[in-house]
């Protein structure tokens, strides 16, 4: 089994969930499920009941309540830990941008025995650097002085502008004047959840200037975004102003909108493109998404990732997932004679964990 670097994921719920908790976290929606159905009932769903159960001492396949009822026995430390330690992942970059009781970089290894660094959100970033300050000058150098140290420490940053605003945002870096003036009507507004595109495009050219490779979250996710305004395409402008900085932007999930994340690193030598999201909730189709995703984007510019939030299973279903896709491409493509092994092997390396390594350092 080739070593996987999850260069984008989250951590796992330090407390067992009920049953409608594990469910929710099955789902980007926050609806309940079909009447008579369950968020079981979804690709993500049945791939959990194929990969996780033997992995507790269960058939594959068996009825969620069987399974939950399993997880529980066993208690969600020794869970999380025979979940996470099958997983083939030896390096975690952990975003630690959201909220709830998630284990840390730190706790993740332990309970992986493996190795983890720290993706940093921006927006949380500077929404902790705003706390107890109301004078604008004042934040603006406590933010500054918080990048440049989460630079110095972090694997990478993360934003969530296509959230916050959507991808279509000014492309050029806003004037000193107007970010003072954005930071003294947020500061004044109570310093809540950062939404104006002024103060994300501070953020973003920030971090930039900095040399850190930067993930941007493209394509789908909860209700919070508007999913045309997250498709990847719309940061060309962007891609193109940003390139003199040296910053590295790694464009997250991506689906449905992952052939353009292909096509923008395919011409855009500081752009890479990323599997994870996309992989688990498509499930048995995990292996026609990953094939498009390998149409055009060019083999040193892939990302294995699992944006696994929560449950440990969602690291096991994306590293299977993954690695079952991929094997079954690779030794299509060889055995056609399209493909010599040796370069499947070599592609497999670098998508699995080499370009990871390169793009945020080991």
């Amino acid at each position: 089994m080739l070593p996987l670097v999850d260069h984008h994921c989250h951590g796992v719920l330090r407390s067992d969930p009920d049953d409608a908790a594990f469910e929710a976290l099955l789902t980007e929606s926050d609806a309940p499920a079909a009447p008579g159905t369950s968020f079981f009932d979804t690709q993500l769903g049945f791939a959990v009941r194929r990969w996780c159960p033997p992995l507790l001492g269960l058939e594959p396949h068996c009825p969620p309540e069987r399974y939950l009822t399993r997880r529980r026995e066993l208690g969600a430390e020794e869970a999380n830990r025979l979940l996470l330690r099958a997983t083939g992942i030896g390096t975690y970059l952990v975003d630690t941008g959201l909220p709830g009781d998630l284990t840390g970089p730190a706790e993740l290894a332990r309970l992986a025995g493996a190795r983890a660094r720290e993706i940093v959100r921006l927006e949380h970033l500077a929404e902790r650097a705003a706390e107890g300050v109301r004078d604008p000058d004042k934040f603006l150098a406590v933010l500054a002085d918080a990048i440049a140290t989460a630079a110095d420490t972090a694997a990478g940053f993360k934003s969530v502008v296509g959230y916050r605003h959507g991808l279509d945002f000014a492309p050029e870096p806003p004037g000193p004047a107007e970010v003072r003036a954005a930071t003294a009507d947020w500061l004044a507004s109570g310093a809540g959840r950062i939404t104006s595109p002024v103060l994300l495009r501070h953020l973003l050219w920030s971090a930039a200037g900095t040399g850190t490779a930067l993930q941007l979250h493209t394509g789908f996710g909860d209700p919070d975004l508007t999913l045309h305004r997250c498709d990847p395409l719309l940061l060309t402008d962007f891609i193109r102003a940003i390139r003199p900085t040296g910053c590295r932007l790694v464009l997250l999930h991506g689906y449905p909108y992952h052939r353009g994340a292909g096509y923008l690193a395919h011409v855009y030598p500081h752009v890479y493109a990323d599997v994870g999201l996309s992989l688990g909730h498509t499930g048995a189709r995990a292996e026609a998404v990953l094939a498009e995703f390998l149409e055009l984007a060019p083999f040193g510019k892939l990302l294995f990732s699992t944006d696994a939030y929560g449950l440990a299973e969602l690291y096991v279903v994306g590293a299977r997932l993954f690695q079952e896709g991929l094997d079954r491409l690779l030794n299509g493509w060889t055995a056609s004679g399209a493909w010599s092994a040796a370069d499947a092997e070599r592609v497999a390396a670098l998508v699995s964990a080499g370009n990871a390594e390169r793009v945020y350092g080991r």
